[in-house]
């Protein structure tokens, strides 16, 4: 991709991923002057995530990266406004969330049970099944650590023990 065009994708990133999260905050009735905050937490997440796969990073680390930054965001946020950071972490990383991997491991899990032909057919699908699956749960796992990273870096009580 050319200059023009990344920064031409990159801003329609921003866009509809900032959309999302803002839908997504309005749904859970985010107080209203955080919205802005969860928008933002929304476009710096996904287009993170979406600027380290066009330079050919794989969808978990990317997406570990930008969960890290929209925890970051959320955590100084939530300190500023004293709101929880989860009112800006939940709606800034449903964007991110793998919805169109989880429904081709389920199609290709489906395809697998109606398979009735040969099993070079059957080994093939039940690999893109798995393959999926695996990489759905993956990414889910990198949203909830890139998330939960400030509280883990930097835990501000004392343990309990």
């Amino acid at each position: 991709m050319n200059g023009i065009g990344l920064g031409w994708y990159l801003l329609q990133d921003v866009l509809w991923s900032g959309l999302a999260a803002l839908g997504f905050a309005l749904v859970f009735n985010v107080p209203r002057r955080a919205l802005l905050g969860c928008v933002a937490a929304g476009a710096i997440g996904h287009s993170v995530r979406s600027l380290l796969m066009t330079m050919d990073v794989n969808i978990i680390p990317a997406t570990l990266a930008g969960a890290v930054a929209i925890g970051f965001w959320g955590d100084f946020w939530a300190r500023r406004w004293r709101i929880p950071a989860a009112v800006f972490n939940v709606s800034g990383a449903i964007p991110m969330v793998p919805g169109s991997l989880a429904f081709k491991a389920m199609l290709s899990i489906l395809s697998v049970a109606t398979t009735t032909t040969s099993s070079f057919l059957l080994e093939t699908r039940l690999a893109e099944a798995g393959s999926s699956a695996i990489t759905t749960a993956l990414v889910l796992g990198a949203l909830a650590v890139g998330i939960a990273a400030p509280a883990l870096l930097f835990q501000r009580t004392r343990p309990v023990v």
